[in-house]
């Protein structure tokens, strides 16, 4: 089984990286959701994964861009 993506793991990774991640990981829930509609899945928990990846993902790019606020506003 693969290691989990740590949100350090993340922090290690380019924004325009992090971006294309998380819309590979949408389109794979997207996917995964519409099957699920119509047939059973095999890893139901793998929808959980998921969105707690894209969560992830999102949390380390939002922390980013406030960093980025930050450093601009404290500089004048």
């Amino acid at each position: 089984m693969a290691k989990p993506m740590q949100a350090d793991d993340i922090r290690e990774m380019l924004d325009a990286d992090i971006r294309a991640r998380i819309i590979e990981l949408e389109e794979e829930r997207f996917r995964l959701r519409f099957r699920g509609a119509t047939q059973p899945l095999e890893d139901p928990l793998r929808l959980r994964v998921l969105r707690k990846k894209i969560a992830r993902l999102n949390t380390v790019l939002r922390e980013r861009t406030s960093a980025g606020r930050a450093l601009t506003s404290s500089g004048t």
